[in-house]
């Protein structure tokens, strides 16, 4: 049996692990690069391998740097079963659509600019007309059940806890007469994160794809991160700004959402008009409310004993929909709490917040999530004093803060604990780390080593290796 590592290897985006055992192929999830457009839209656009050879792909959980090049996958050749669970399907499908959409609108507002300047237009990564034919694919597995992706494979989704659906998966994948068990992490959740129960270790595992992304440093107290949105919803209605926020549509909405839910219902959130600007978050804040299966105790709770017995909203709060109402929002007078996708700043509608505020010192961008590399919202969390934003470069007027405790992914300590319960549990034989920029899966490399003894390797693109 042979793993080949092509995305998410040396870098965070873009998580696609081939696993090859006689004729068969498997890919595990099939993610968007994301980093300098340039390099991201030709890596993107060549899957560097046989699509029409692939049998089946497993896939961890619908952020898009883990689902959102599937319809390139399907455009190439593939045409077999997406396994997943049925909250995974549900978000995906409105992320992948959504994702087309934003490459159609995105390359068309460009391609005006370079029509008049002669140049030859750009071309969306994939069509809506592609992603139909993803969603076509895919299976919905629950929690705990056993699924047959390919002939001699049995495979199980366990909880993984960074995401509505999310899951690592464990696989029993029969060569040469006997048994072998990976386990692919996905990516690991954080205990006691709100909405989601904590996540799950998978048993009897010999070799792990484990991810690494804080695998280098530990999260804030979450309540620190209540304090920073208290200080600076202050600072918006003192100045009469805007407070800014990308936030991805999927999961980092929501659990900001819950917390400002809770500051409302406190009477420690002032008066201040709060937007969610992307129709994928209403979508996806229907699909979280579709999906109890995967509350945790104190959401389950909080359905039951709220007042409006709804956790993702209260009096203040507005989901936008439509483009017209979004284009309203930048010329709201007063402050108001903007939270709009996506949250790297790559594409959708924060562009647009951010070119009509960014210049403004009475704006407060607020950063959620992690950024990779060459994003536009590492650029502006770097410090840099001028972006680019839709083709023209604008000055950053605006006041950049972020919040660390509201990461979706275990921080070191979390990915250690995480190792050691699996290796406790089964007869781990190597671990492999992706998902990480390099400090950060060598730090935590170093750590299994030293703690736990386990033999570690840091693949990178294209890396080959022999398991048995």
């Amino acid at each position: 049996m042979k793993l080949h590592f092509w995305g998410a290897a040396g870098t965070v985006t873009g998580s696609m692990h081939l696993v090859q055992f006689g004729r068969q192929r498997m890919l595990l999830d099939c993610g968007l690069y994301q980093g300098r457009r340039k390099e991201a839209f030709e890596r993107n656009r060549e899957i560097p391998f046989d699509a029409e050879g692939v049998g089946a792909v497993v896939l961890s959980h619908a952020h898009i740097d883990h689902c959102g090049n599937l319809p390139s996958l399907v455009r190439a050749g593939f045409d077999g079963p997406i396994y997943c669970t049925s909250a995974t399907r549900d978000v995906a499908a409105r992320m992948l659509l959504d994702s087309a959409k934003i490459q159609e609108s995105d390359v068309a507002y460009v391609n005006k600019r370079r029509r008049r300047k002669r140049q030859t237009p750009f071309e969306p990564l994939y069509s809506r007309r592609d992603v139909s034919r993803t969603i076509q694919c895919f299976v919905p597995v629950d929690y705990e059940r056993s699924f047959h992706p390919l002939e001699g494979v049995r495979g199980a989704f366990r909880d993984a806890g960074h995401m509505l659906g999310s899951a690592s998966v464990e696989l029993d994948i029969a060569t040469n007469g006997r048994s072998t068990r990976l386990v692919f992490s996905g990516d690991i959740g954080r205990h006691d994160l709100p909405i989601l129960r904590d996540p799950q270790v998978p048993s009897d595992a010999e070799f792990i794809i484990m991810e690494s992304t804080y695998g280098d440093r530990l999260h804030a107290e979450r309540q620190r991160t209540v304090e920073i949105l208290l200080q600076v919803s202050a600072r918006t209605i003192q100045n009469q700004g805007k407070l800014i926020i990308p936030a991805f549509s999927v999961g980092r909405t929501q659990e900001v959402v819950y917390h400002l839910n809770q500051l409302w219902n406190e009477g420690r959130l002032a008066k201040l008009p709060v937007y969610v600007d992307s129709p994928l978050a209403v979508d996806a804040t229907d699909v979280y409310r579709a999906h109890p299966e995967c509350y945790d105790e104190q959401m389950v709770d909080a359905l039951f004993d709220e007042t409006d017995k709804d956790p993702l909203g209260f009096r203040d709060l507005r989901y936008v929909r439509s483009s017209s109402e979004s284009k309203k929002l930048n010329e709201l007078a007063g402050p108001a709490v903007i939270i709009s996708a996506s949250g790297m700043c790559e594409g959708g509608r924060i562009l647009h917040h951010l070119k009509h505020h960014i210049e403004d010192p009475a704006t407060t961008i607020l950063f959620a999530g992690y950024q990779a590399p060459h994003t536009l919202g590492r650029k502006i969390l770097d410090g840099m004093p001028e972006v680019p934003i839709l083709g023209r470069r604008y000055r950053v007027r605006a006041e950049v803060e972020k919040i660390e405790g509201c990461s979706a992914h275990a921080d070191r300590e979390g990915l250690i604990g995480w190792a050691r319960q699996a290796q406790a549990a089964g007869r781990v034989r190597k671990i492999f780390l992706v998902h990480g920029e390099p400090e950060a899966a060598s730090s935590l490399a170093e750590e299994l080593a030293q703690q736990l003894g386990a033999q570690v390797e840091i693949p990178a693109r294209g890396d080959t290796f022999q398991l048995g």
